[in-house]
């Protein structure tokens, strides 16, 4: 069976994507606001090259068409932290996909703890394994809904972790990667 992705909508185009591109790594991305640490899940995001270091992160935009939080900071200051997510934080980090005010943040309302490493980019998630510290290269117009972009890693963090079981996503369904072997709930 051929499907010709013009001829179907958005949500079976993204049935068929996140079902068929598999496992995802989750990005918890953390931004700063003026005033809010945001805190937010993403697993359209894949490291794009090593040289530069660079990772890509797709962000879509609230039901009311305006910006999310994520993309907004990142585009106004142009510094985010990426936290890897494992089995431990996956509750949380679940809770953190749900949509709040800008005016909110989701550390303060899910009592997420987060640590200051490094003082010019936002903190780590407290127990996150490893985080990279990224700076904004580039957007990507590609039109629609959904907007690419291209962070440069400028530092790594390691919680002195060899080797992690981090989650992921299969369709809508999380997993997690043991001993290199990515195994889902169901």
């Amino acid at each position: 069976m051929i499907i010709n992705f013009e001829e179907i909508d958005k949500k079976e185009r993204y049935k068929i994507m996140s079902n068929s591109i598999v496992p995802r790594p989750i990005a918890w991305i953390v931004t700063q606001g003026e005033e809010v640490i945001n805190l937010a899940p993403f697993s359209y995001f894949i490291p794009l090259s090593s040289e530069p270091p660079v990772v890509v992160v797709s962000i879509g935009h609230k039901a009311d068409g305006s910006m999310k939080d994520t993309l907004k900071n990142i585009l106004e200051h142009r510094k985010a932290t990426i936290c890897m997510v494992t089995s431990p934080l996956l509750e949380k980090m679940d809770k953190t996909a749900q949509p709040l005010p800008y005016s909110k943040s989701e550390v303060v309302e899910f009592e997420i703890e987060t640590e200051t490493i490094l003082k010019e980019y936002p903190p780590i998630v407290k127990g996150t394994p490893c985080a990279f510290f990224c700076d904004f290269h580039s957007k990507i117009e590609i039109g629609g809904s959904t907007i690419p972009l291209i962070l440069r890693i400028s530092h790594y963090f390691n919680n002195n972790v060899e080797r992690c079981e981090l989650v992921g996503r299969v369709g809508k369904e999380y997993c997690v990667c043991k001993d290199r072997i990515w195994l889902t709930s169901s």
